[in-house]
């Protein structure tokens, strides 16, 4: 087998550059010991031999060296071709390698993006690419490796990797393919709070639910040295499952915590591992099954300090919900109840909102804050508010109802609190 495609467990894999930063994160993780559901990189060359193949070069340097008109014209060239076309035949016989390795262990396949630009410092890409998941029909694997190799010219990434000052022509897009984890439970984790915790997120079924904004997950906070100090259970109204898709919870099973004393423990410890992969404080994704609980994902995480709050503020409503972004911010709310909404919302306005996904995140640089009533610390729209210092804070019940429109919001990303002026008045409170 050629470097194209190798086993996570191969220390060739944990190489940013040819692989990508979530692929060589993962064989980290893999060789210090920690579950993950191990799996295949995909090499970069993979991507740039198709592309060479297919003749997209010339469209590609195209894209950001172009009028707006010709750029769409140029990356829409490069989609639907890549989507439409076979794969080059000795690419795609060593990705059906993987495919098949996977379905004898009786194990649908996965499908994920390992873009070389994603997973660094200050350029997350969280929720920018593709994921498929529960895949065990080959044709249905050849597109999504397709699907992967195109969400690199989507308009959301594009638009993405225009404020970052990235060029798709100089980058590639690696993938990992691994079994899946039918998720009875799953989450996400920070390995240092404001107040130097961890925090660790959980809802039923797949993390998606989370990772989408769509229900308010268990949120846990456990000291450095594994004391449990915080559980609040969430408002997990429904979980996604592959098979069946989004399924309605239980009320009892939405009123029970996720996890226990001793899979929170064993959590913590994983995820101040993972420190050492990424240098510095972690953001991970993890799964449970039956088998028990496996680290999918480990990114560098932007932590800051608690904002000291002034006096005037401390006086008006607040109401409490997950701290996910960073610091402070203040503006005029902006109740946006769809996203077909958006359009109304002012430079400087506090974006106040049902769900906060990733579609979302193209909004992030006109907003001083966002307040969500779904959605929780570990969302991608999180990390992307956290990666641009955005103040957030989701899970808010109720506050497109309680916040009314145009009043004056303070929003503490840290600490996780919303504060608002009922009258919409004293404009110079910051």
């Amino acid at each position: 087998m050629s470097a194209i495609l190798l086993p996570l467990t191969d220390l060739s894999t944990n190489n940013p550059d040819h692989y990508g930063p979530k692929a060589a994160n993962l064989a980290a993780l893999v060789h210090l010991g920690i579950p993950t559901p191990n799996g295949f990189a995909v090499h970069a060359d993979a991507y740039k031999t198709q592309m060479t193949h297919l003749n997209l070069w010339d469209s590609a340097k195209g894209v950001f060296g172009s009028d707006d008109h010709a750029a769409r014209r140029h990356a829409n060239r490069i989609r639907i071709t890549l989507l439409e076309s076979p794969i080059e035949c000795t690419i795609r016989d060593q990705l059906l390698i993987a495919f098949h390795a996977i379905l004898k262990e009786g194990k649908k396949c996965v499908v994920r993006s390992s873009a070389l630009v994603e997973d660094r410092h200050g350029s997350s890409f969280a929720g920018q690419f593709e994921s498929f998941l529960g895949i065990d029909d080959e044709e249905e694997f050849l597109i999504a490796v397709k699907s992967c190799w195109c969400a690199l010219w989507s308009t959301r990434a594009l638009r993405y990797m225009a404020t970052h000052d990235l060029d798709p022509f100089e980058t590639a897009m690696g993938l990992i393919i691994q079994p899946l984890v039918e998720a009875s439970a799953s989450g996400g984790g920070l390995s240092q709070t404001a107040e130097g915790d961890i925090l660790i997120s959980a809802t039923w079924g797949l993390g998606s639910a989370i990772a989408q904004g769509e229900v308010v997950p268990d949120r846990y906070v456990v000291t450095q040295d594994g004391k449990i100090i915080d559980q609040t259970i969430g408002k997990k109204a429904h979980s996604v499952h592959c098979a069946h898709g989004n399924k309605s919870t239980k009320k009892e099973d939405a009123a029970i915590a996720c996890l226990n004393e001793n899979q929170l423990q064993e959590l913590s410890e994983y995820i101040k591992k993972a420190e050492t992969v990424v240098n510095g404080a972690s953001e991970i994704e993890w799964a449970m099954n039956e088998e028990g609980i496996f680290l999918v994902q480990a990114r560098p995480l932007h932590i800051q300090s608690p904002v000291e709050v002034d006096e005037v503020w401390e006086q008006h409503p607040r109401i409490k919900g997950h701290p996910a972004g960073v610091g402070w911010g203040t503006g005029k709310a902006c109740v946006v109840n769809c996203e077909c909404e958006v359009s109304r919302i002012a430079p400087g306005d506090v974006l106040i909102t049902t769900i906060a996904g990733p579609a979302l995140s193209q909004i992030l640089g006109k907003v001083s804050a966002v307040v969500a009533e779904l959605g929780g610390s570990t969302s991608h729209l999180a990390s992307l508010a956290r990666e641009r210092g955005i103040p957030m804070v989701l899970g808010v019940q109720d506050a497109t109802q309680l916040i009314p429109e145009g009043s004056m919001v303070a929003v503490d990303g840290v600490a996780g609190i919303v504060r608002w002026i009922e009258n919409g008045g004293e404009k110079n409170v910051q």
